[in-house]
């Protein structure tokens, strides 16, 4: 049976570049591979070796050459694919290779250096301190290198030997019918060594677990949610990897007297019903120290005074925050009877209705107009 163009199978011109062979490869491998056509994997897969072949030769610039001047005579015998099989490859090593490049991996490295865990400590801070910033001791379980055998995980002296399942690429092959598996080496776990005489100390793993105290600076208007990096604090890497890093999570306490809703701060400041009526000065607190708030007179329960710049420095940059005070009129409490009298006698003289109390008049007038729509 003659065999067809492999322009033709990838569906590229004879001027195709090399991208462009790639390209087309990838995506006639993902659509012909039999695990996605199991309705006629049969046909699929004698349709993935014909693309192979044509991608083996076509990528590879003298074979491509010898085919563009003798056509399938100028390659027999040179192509992975054919009757042959998949010269030495299979379906793992080709999607490994192309899955891996489209999300980004490729094939995981054998025997390598691995990367330390990172790590999360939970710090609390009072507001104070994550307004203002602050440098925090603290003290993290964590890995670290073994010192005893510098992290090879050998006793002091020695060296671990390759291992003798995996030959020092760290994975291993399963064969599961036409399948070719490829997984972490049951035996040295991925390091591609054996250790026969382990350190005394790490029992051959390399690492110790310690208790570190580390100086984490927190940086001025962190809030709760915030994290602060510290680079290479994690624990430490397998192989002689690089060590992971470290996450201090921050947790603000609440505060006896402010609340804080990113930049701004909010308090509440009871003032005395004669403040309110007539007006007056009051010390208000502020996280700088204290300042003076003026209350004008009629001032209402409720009422928001804002004082600019007196909230928060926003850690990413930004206008300082401002701090706003929510006055709460205070009913006098355990009047004597000469103070209920005088009260007594003020309300009398108050019955002016909206002159003196325009919010009660406004809501005994909308209650009336309520009950005459029910009953009218």
């Amino acid at each position: 049976m003659a065999k067809e163009d492999y322009y033709k199978l990838l569906e590229i011109d004879r001027n195709a570049s090399d991208a462009e062979i790639k390209k087309s490869y990838r995506s006639k491998a993902m659509k012909f591979h039999p695990d996605r056509n199991k309705d006629n994997p049969d046909a699929a897969e004698a349709k993935f070796k014909e693309i192979k072949e044509a991608y083996e030769v076509l990528s590879d610039p003298k074979k491509r050459s010898a085919y563009d001047q003798f056509g399938h005579a100028g390659v027999d015998g040179s192509a992975g694919g054919g009757r042959g099989g998949f010269g030495g490859e299979n379906f793992s090593d080709i999607f490994g290779d192309v899955f891996g490049d489209i999300f980004g991996g490729g094939r995981q490295q054998r025997g390598g250096a691995q990367r330390g865990s990172d790590l999360r400590y939970n710090l609390e801070l009072s507001l104070e301190e994550a307004v203002f910033g602050t440098d925090a001791k603290i003290r993290v379980p964590v890995l670290t290198t073994c010192g005893e055998c510098s992290g090879s995980g050998a006793k002091k002296g020695s060296s671990p030997i390759i291992c003798s399942t995996c030959h020092g690429h760290g994975q291993v092959r399963m064969q599961q019918g036409f399948f070719s598996v490829q997984q972490t080496c049951p035996t040295c776990r991925g390091s591609g060594k054996q250790i026969k005489d382990p350190c005394g100390k790490c029992h051959g793993q390399g690492r110790v677990q310690e208790n570190k105290t580390l100086n984490a600076k927190i940086p001025p208007g962190v809030d709760t949610g915030d994290r602060v990096r510290l680079a290479g604090e994690g624990e430490a890497g397998a192989s002689g990897g690089p060590s992971g890093d470290l996450y201090v999570q921050i947790q603000v306490k609440d505060h006896a007297i402010f609340d804080r809703d990113g930049a701004n701060l909010y308090c509440e400041v009871p003032i005395s019903f004669s403040t309110a009526c007539l007006g007056g000065e009051l010390e208000v607190p502020t996280l700088n120290g204290k300042v003076m708030l003026k209350i004008p007179a009629e001032t209402q329960t409720g009422k928001l005074f804002r004082l600019r710049g007196k909230g928060v420095k926003q850690v990413r940059g930004g206008p300082v925050g401002d701090l706003f005070c929510k006055v709460q009129v205070e009913t006098p409490v355990h009047l004597t009877k000469e103070q209920k009298a005088l009260v007594e006698k003020l309300g009398e003289s108050l019955s002016g209705g909206k002159h003196h109390s325009p919010q009660e008049s406004s809501w005994t007038d909308s209650v009336k107009n309520f009950f005459d729509k029910l009953t009218g």
